[in-house]
């Protein structure tokens, strides 16, 4: 009997025992699946997981990297994204390191000999110290007995990378001193220190900040209650809530989940870009959702001291009213960095007052004081009484507006909204207050005289310039046919004229030797000029499909506009039948001589092709926004891009170019100019151009850098799609890498060139409001965030032939005759 039980006890431990080990085991690893307890020690290739498995924290290497860092990225998102890193200045050089938690409290990372590399910092001591990884991404190390997560003695949140998250208070400990920031990744395989960090300000009234350096690159300016004030765009919303608490203690500015089920993150990117991104899963990507840098208004101090930066200006910045440009030369040629100054100064005296500025991103506030407590008219009263105020605002928009902000010092970093702009209050002398306000009676007194003035003046102008235009009309009609009745005529040319013998000997006579190529306009000549400078000379031809109206529009055109990529007149000659431009020589000729090119093609390596299409898009960029007229180009093409000698691109060939004024952004025509492959289909079909039809060309040139194919006369033997057609086709099987150019093999960037891609094809696209602005362009290619899917593109089929119904000719002051393009003029049937 006693055999027989004992045989069965033995049955049960064997059936029993080894189940009761793993439900150990498994419990013991669950339990203690994301804490670290004192003297544990986490090794190379070992990890823990937070309680829902959204993070993990281990050993990683970033990519194209051997450096090994501890790090906590996203557990159940594939791309493993690393959110916070330890040792991000000291990394371990092998797999031998080992993460542990001190008695003490302490985290530390020792290298194969046992030497601390790295470790945390605790304010207090504790019995039994473990640390901890939360759900949201932070890790905590605290005792173990109370579980207190409210106050651990030290967390990663305090101490965060280049990732800011749900949870996380950003901003400043006014009794510790200690000030929670981001710093950027050096590089997106690099995660040291990096050259660009995101703070809240606290010096004047907390403002947000993006600094390069010691610089300020970016300044989203103060909170105002419901965003801060130069991030319009940030809006209440469904996916998370945010807001600042700012008292005596702290200053920190947060956001917090509302919909558990979306992740999200803001970044600051190794480019300096701050940006708000959302997971998509069913794309398994990460979505730029927001950015409040959106435009070239958003550079910091753009427009000066007291100058306004709208974007639908063109230029884009201008003085505010009462005030003028303290260096007006400088001002007309677009550098704004000197600002503008009172047109009447203060002198602290009776009658001043305030004026109102409305729509606006509030000044830096590095030089303000505030209070919470005032109201509007309180504010006023203060300022009022103290003449080194120089402006008020409302501190807080919400519930009819509360609190007060004053200014002293110049006002800078200023811009204009067409929404969620606020009204800013600026001391006025009052002599510029009065103006406007006087009664009928004083305005005649005052305007009459002025009248009267302006009229003798106005006479005395008119008759000079009559006899002037007399005298150039007379020499126009004798020596051109210049007909004073068209209406493209009308307006006088104001010419640098060089000297026709001048041209003469340096293009030695206008020799074939010296000759560089010929476009449209007519043949292009080297020449050297008496004190040693190279330029390019265009010598109209007498058969050129481009005539007069061309050239006084490509002079007058380009002379107004002043940019690094764009090409720069010298002058021009007219003599008898003789029209001629002198440019800047490009010792590089135009960009298809490369491209386009077996040989000449390898000496564009990918570096230098991404630099060149970053430099055509600031170009169009500047003629689109930043130049004194809004300009549209209407033939942007290889051919017409020029290359320095350090392969800077600049934009050259301006005789169809059309300028804007105020906020127009499109025309009609009935005259289509331009070249086949590079119009976008509105402006082919209807005539109808704008911004959006220099994009779609802008986005043909990039797929034909990448690709050093030509857009028209590709071919491929599998389909008859153009190169536009066949980049989409590509871009929908996940392959555009196929499309690039072999030369480009050993020095292609795989990011780079697919981003550019998939920006070509958003160029390209069907509607024109479909396609980005160039602003948003030149941010794309600054940024690494997530882009939109392009739609299906404009001219997607082309069917082949040989009938070439216009003549062919090339264009731009370099141009050559190797290939023909076809640069062609339509007239809509009426």
């Amino acid at each position: 009997m006693r055999s027989a039980v004992m045989a069965k006890q033995v049955r049960f431990t064997k059936l029993w025992f080894p189940i009761i080990v793993v439900l150990y085991a498994v419990t013991t690893c669950t339990f203690a699946v994301d804490t670290i307890s004192a003297n544990q020690t986490i090794r190379d290739g070992e990890t823990i997981v937070s309680a829902q498995e959204t993070f993990e924290l281990g050993f990683f290497s970033p990519r194209n990297s051997t450096k090994r860092y501890v790090g906590i990225w996203y557990k159940r998102i594939s791309t493993g994204t690393v959110i916070w890193v330890a040792n991000r200045d000291t990394p371990l050089t092998n797999t031998s390191g080992e993460l542990s938690l001190t008695p003490q409290g302490i985290l530390v990372i020792r290298n194969a000999t046992g030497g601390i590399i790295w470790s945390s910092s605790a304010n207090s001591s504790v019995k039994t110290p473990v640390s901890q990884l939360l759900d949201t991404g932070n890790l905590v190390v605290r005792e173990e007995t109370d579980g207190n997560l409210e106050n651990p003695i030290w967390q990663s949140f305090d101490f965060p990378t280049d990732t800011f998250l749900p949870g996380m208070k950003f901003g400043k400990d006014f009794v510790t001193g200690r000030e929670t920031h981001f710093t950027s990744w050096t590089s997106e395989e690099d995660p040291s220190s990096g050259e660009f960090t995101v703070v809240l300000d606290s010096e004047g009234y907390p403002q947000l900040i993006v600094r390069d350096g010691s610089n300020i690159r970016y300044r989203a300016g103060p909170w105002n209650g419901v965003r801060f004030s130069g991030d319009p765009n940030l809006r209440p919303n469904s996916v998370y809530r945010f807001g600042l608490v700012l008292d005596k203690k702290e200053v920190y500015y947060y956001f917090d989940f509302l919909n558990t089920s979306v992740i999200t993150r803001v970044i600051i990117r190794p480019t300096g870009s701050f940006e708000r991104l959302l997971w998509i899963e069913s794309r398994q990507e990460w979505l730029l959702y927001l950015t409040p840098q959106t435009d070239n208004c958003d550079r910091y101090k753009l427009c000066g001291s007291f100058g306004s930066c709208n974007i639908n200006n063109s230029p884009a910045c201008g003085c505010l009213k009462g005030f003028e440009p303290t260096s007006p030369d400088q001002w007309n040629v677009a550098d704004w960095s000197q600002g503008c100054r009172r047109s009447t100064p203060l002198d602290c005296g009776p009658g001043e007052g305030f004026r109102r500025y409305s729509g606006v991103k509030l000044p830096d506030t590095q030089q303000s004081w505030f209070n919470q407590s005032m109201d509007l008219h309180e504010c006023e009263r203060v300022c009022k009484r103290n003449c080194s105020c120089i402006a008020y605002s409302t501190q807080n928009v919400t519930a009819g507006g509360s609190g007060c902000l004053l200014w002293f010092g110049d006002l800078v970093d200023i811009r204009t909204f067409v929404e969620n702009g606020q009204d800013l209050y600026i001391r006025m002398p009052a002599s510029e207050l009065a103006k406007g306000k006087s009664s009928g009676v004083e305005k005649l007194k005052i305007i009459l005289p002025i009248i009267l003035v302006l009229l003798v003046v106005l006479v005395s102008v008119c008759v000079f310039y009559r006899f002037k235009k007399r005298k150039s009309k007379g020499t126009l009609e004798e020596d051109h046919g210049y007909d004073a009745g068209n209406e493209n005529s009308k307006d006088d040319l104001e010419l640098p004229l060089i000297d026709f013998s001048a041209l003469r000997k340096a293009t030695a006579n206008f020799s074939d030797n010296n000759k560089l190529g010929e476009g449209g306009f007519g043949p292009v000549y080297k020449g050297v000029m008496e004190n040693g400078q190279e330029v390019a000379v265009k010598r109209l031809s007498r058969t050129s499909t481009q005539g007069l109206s061309e050239f006084k529009n490509e002079v007058i055109t380009i002379s107004k506009l002043q940019h690094r990529n764009l090409v720069r007149l010298l002058g021009c000659c007219i003599k008898g039948a003789e029209k001629m431009l002198v440019y800047e020589y490009m010792p590089n000729k135009s960009l298809d001589t490369f491209i386009f090119n077996e040989n000449q093609s390898k000496i564009l390596d990918w570096p230098t092709r991404f630099h060149i299409i970053k430099g055509i898009a600031r170009g169009i960029l500047y003629l689109h926004q930043d130049s004194r007229l809004r300009i549209i180009h209407r033939d942007l093409k290889v051919s017409n891009i020029l290359l320095d000698h350090n392969m800077n691109p600049k934009i050259s060939d301006f005789g169809m170019a059309r300028s804007f004024g105020g906020n127009q952004i499109e025309a009609n025509t009935n005259r289509v100019v331009g070249t086949y492959g590079y119009m976008a289909p509105e402006y082919a079909a209807d005539g109808l151009f704008s911004i959006k039809s220099d994009v779609f060309s802008f986005g043909v040139l990039v797929l034909e850098i990448v690709s050093g194919r030509r857009n028209r006369g590709f071919f491929h033997k599998e389909h008859s799609n153009n190169l536009i057609g066949h980049a989409w086709g590509l871009h929908k099987e996940g392959k555009s890498l196929e499309m690039v150019a072999a030369s480009l093999n050993e020095s292609i960037n795989i990011s780079e060139v697919v981003r550019s891609i998939h920006v070509g094809l958003l160029c390209v696209q069907q509607r024109p409001e479909d396609r980005p602005n160039m602003s948003s362009v030149v941010l794309m290619f600054g940024s690494d965030g997530g882009l939109l899917p392009p739609k299906p593109p404009g001219f997607f089929y082309e069917k082949a032939t040989t009938d070439n119904t216009y003549s062919s000719s090339t264009q731009g002051i370099n141009s050559t005759n190797e290939v023909n393009e076809l640069t062609i003029t339509m007239l809509k049937a009426i």
